[in-house]
C-alpha cells in the first residue's frame, strides 16, 4: 500500500462526491421553482441509497470474482468484506483496495442521480427511491463488472474506458430515455413554457461539477503518476472547447451564445473526455470536446421533433456525449499517453481499437435502454411512478416533501 496513492484515490473520491451536490444546484437552477427541491432530493436521496447498497452488496456485484463468464461478480465482497488480499484482477496500482472501492461508491452515486434530470416535475419520491436501487443492482453492477473490473468481458477483450464513459455517461443517458418514455411527457410540454427558474445557481453547479470532475478523471488514473496528469490537463482542455463548440453552434444557429449553452457546453466536453482522459494527448482533448459541444447541442434539440420529454436532456448531454466520447477515443488514443492502452486509428493502430469502442457502445446502450425499460415498467405497474396531475400542476415540494424553496414573505405572496 502506497500512501500517496491511497491519498490521491481518497482525495479524488471527495471530489466526485462533491459533484452531486453540484449536479443538484445545476438540476434546480434549470426547474422551475416549484420543483427545485424535490429534483435536488432526489440527488441528495442518491448519495444516502447507493451508499449503502454499494456497501451491502453491489460493489461486491460489480468488482468481486466471477467464475471466468465474466458477467456478473460473486459475494465474496458483500458487506466490504474480504478485500485483505486486493480487488480481483486489479495489480496496477499501490492504493489501498478500500480507497478503490470508496472511490467507485462515488461512480455509482452520481449516475444513480444523473437520472433524476430527465425525470424531473412528475416522478413520484418513493417511486424514484425504489427505481434507482433496484437500478444500481440489475443495470449499473453489471456494466461496471464488465467495464471496470478486470474480470469483466469487454475489459478481456481489450476495450478502453477511463473513466466511465460507458458505465457513467452511456448507462445514465439511455437508462433515462427508457424510464422518461415509461413516465410520458410533462403536462403541457412542450407547447408551455418551462424556463429555468434560476440560471445563476445552475452556473454555481456547473463550476463545482467543472471542480469535481478533476477527481473523477484524474483520480481514474488510482494513483499520483503521469497518466493523471495527462486526464486532468485533458479534463481542463475539453471542458473549455465543449463551452466554445456550443456556444459556436448557438451564434450560428440561433444568433444568440446563452450563459446556460455555455454550462452544458462545457458539461457535454468533460462528458466526452471522461473514457479518452488518461488515453489522449492535449490536442486531441480539444478536438473531442469541441465535437462534443457541438453534436450535444445538435441532440439536446432533437427530443422536440421526436417528442420525448427529457427534461434536463441527460440523454442528449450524457448519452450522446458519451458516445462521442467512446468512438473518438478509438481514433485519437496513444500508448506514448499511457503505455497501458493502445493506439488508435489515427494514431498507428488501425481499426482494431475502434471496433471494439464502438462494441461496447452498442453493447450498453441496448442493455441499458432494454432493462431499465423493463424495470421501469415493473415499478409503474406495481407502486406507480408519476404523482397525480394535480400533484404535479401544484408543484413536487409542496405534494410530495411539504416544502417551498423561496419564502418571500408578504409582498411576495401579493406580488405572484
Amino acid at each position: 500500500m502506497q500512501a500517496i496513492d491511497t491519498t490521491w484515490v481518497l482525495v479524488s473520491a471527495a471530489l466526485v462526491l462533491f459533484m452531486t451536490p453540484g449536479l443538484a444546484l445545476f438540476y434546480g437552477g434549470m426547474v422551475r421553482s416549484k420543483n427545485v427541491l424535490a429534483v435536488m432530493m432526489n440527488n441528495y436521496v442518491a448519495i444516502g441509497a447507493v451508499s449503502v447498497l454499494w456497501a451491502l452488496v453491489v460493489c461486491s456485484l460489480a468488482f468481486g470474482q466471477d467464475a471466468g463468464h465474466g458477467l456478473i461478480g460473486n459475494f465474496s465482497l458483500a458487506g466490504l468484506g474480504g478485500m485483505a488480499h486486493g480487488l480481483p484482477g486489479f495489480s496496477r496500482t499501490g492504493a489501498s483496495p478500500m480507497a478503490v472501492v470508496t472511490f467507485q461508491m462515488m461512480f455509482a452515486v452520481i449516475t444513480a442521480a444523473l437520472i433524476s434530470g430527465g425525470t424531473t416535475d412528475r416522478i413520484k419520491f418513493p417511486a424514484f427511491v425504489v427505481f434507482i436501487c433496484l437500478w444500481l443492482i440489475v443495470v449499473y453492477a453489471p456494466l461496471a463488472h464488465w467495464v471496470f473490473s478486470p474480470e469483466g468481458w469487454l475489459a478481456r477483450r481489450g476495450v478502453l474506458d477511463f473513466a466511465g464513459g460507458t458505465v457513467v455517461e452511456i448507462n445514465s443517458g439511455f437508462s433515462t430515455l427508457a424510464i422518461v418514455l415509461v413516465l410520458g411527457r410533462r403536462r403541457g410540454w412542450p407547447s408551455e413554457g418551462m424556463a429555468p427558474h434560476s440560471v445563476p445557481l445552475s452556473l454555481l453547479g456547473v463550476g463545482i461539477l467543472w471542480f469535481g470532475w478533476f477527481g473523477f478523471n484524474a483520480g481514474s488514473a488510482l494513483g499520483m503518476n503521469s497518466v493523471a496528469v495527462s486526464a486532468f490537463i485533458s479534463t481542463q482542455l475539453a471542458a473549455a472547447a465543449g463551452l466554445l463548440g456550443w456556444l459556436c453552434f448557438e451564434r450560428v444557429r440561433e444568433s444568440y451564445p446563452t450563459t446556460l449553452g455555455a454550462a452544458s457546453g462545457a458539461v457535454a466536453g468533460m462528458v466526452a473526455i471522461t473514457p479518452c482522459a488518461g488515453f489522449v494527448a492535449p490536442m486531441a482533448a480539444i478536438a473531442i470536446g469541441l465535437v462534443a459541444g457541438v453534436l450535444c447541442a445538435m441532440a439536446v434539440r432533437v427530443k422536440f421533433r421526436l417528442r420525448y420529454d427529457d427534461s434536463l436532456d441527460v440523454l442528449g448531454v450524457h448519452g450522446v456525449g458519451g458516445l462521442v466520447g467512446m468512438i473518438l477515443l478509438g481514433l485519437f488514443a496513444t500508448r506514448s499517453i499511457n503505455p497501458g492502452g493502445a493506439n488508435g486509428l489515427l494514431t498507428g493502430g488501425g481499426f482494431h481499437l475502434l471496433g471494439l469502442e464502438a462494441l461496447a457502445a452498442v453493447v450498453t446502450v441496448v442493455f441499458s435502454f432494454s432493462v431499465t425499460w423493463l424495470l421501469a415498467k415493473a415499478v409503474d405497474k406495481t407502486i406507480g411512478l408519476r404523482v397525480s396531475p394535480e400533484a404535479e400542476s401544484t408543484g413536487l415540494d409542496l405534494t410530495q416533501h411539504a416544502e417551498s424553496a423561496y419564502s418571500l414573505g408578504g409582498m411576495g405572496r401579493v406580488g405572484s
